[in-house]
This record gives C-alpha cells, sequence and structure tokens, in this order.
C-alpha cells in the first residue's frame, strides 16, 4: 500500500526533502552543498574516497563541467536502527553538452543539533560495459 504525502513517515519526508534541496544547490552552486557536511562525513565518488567537508567540497568543486542538471527518477528511505536516514537515489543527469547520463546516489543522514547532515555520500555513475 502507498501512503498519500500527508501520512508518509517523518523519514521519508526528510529524505525526500533532503534529495530536492542537495540537487537543487548542487546544480546551482555546487559550493554551497558545504553545509550539510561535517568534517567526519565520507564521499565516494566513482570509486575514490575523499573524507571531511573541505576534501569532500574539493572534489565536488572541482569537477569539469560548468553546467548540470539532475533529474531524479526514483529515490527510497529508510530509517537505520541508529536513528540515521538512508537514501537511495536513481536518476539522469546532464553536464554542458555531454550525453544524459544514468547515476545512482546513496547518503546516510544523521540529526545533528537539529540539523539534518550527511554523514556519508557514495555517488556513481550508471555505466555499464558489457564487453
Amino acid at each position: 500500500m502507498e501512503l498519500g504525502e500527508k501520512s508518509r513517515p517523518l523519514w521519508e519526508q526528510i529524505g525526500s526533502s533532503f534529495v530536492h534541496h542537495y540537487y537543487k544547490v548542487f546544480d546551482s552552486d555546487r559550493a554551497q552543498l558545504e553545509s550539510i557536511y561535517i568534517d567526519a562525513s565520507c564521499l565516494s565518488f566513482e570509486g575514490h574516497q575523499f573524507q571531511g567537508k573541505k576534501a569532500i567540497i574539493d572534489k565536488l568543486t572541482s569537477l569539469p563541467f560548468t553546467k548540470i542538471e539532475h533529474i531524479i527518477t526514483a529515490q527510497d528511505h529508510q530509517p537505520t536502527p541508529d536513528s540515521c536516514i538512508l537514501s537511495m537515489v536513481v536518476g539522469q543527469l546532464k553536464a554542458d553538452n555531454d550525453h544524459i547520463m544514468g547515476f545512482h546516489q546513496c547518503f546516510i543522514l544523521k540529526n545533528m543539533n537539529d540539523s539534518w547532515v550527511c554523514t556519508n555520500d557514495t555517488f556513481r555513475l550508471a555505466i555499464h560495459n558489457f564487453g
């Protein structure tokens, strides 16, 4: 049974709001994402590991495109036993004049000082080489 917007569990509302905010900010000014990460946050980006707010933002702002647009096609959110939220996102992105590419991104969100932060972020393009 699918739940209506008003009756969705709190973790789904928080996860969905976070996802909307994340991609809106990412698509307009990636440097402004700094406020969602903490110094203990980890990012896995296409298999490369980055830890800490500064290292993550340095990576995100160094990506070699000037314009990007994300389109979210599906998202799932779950509460974790330690009161965090696991969010899984599937979508498409278009960077500059490149072809549209699929992507998968997973976040772990934690409430710290009455604010939700991203402690873990894993990103992969959905590119398959069936050789």
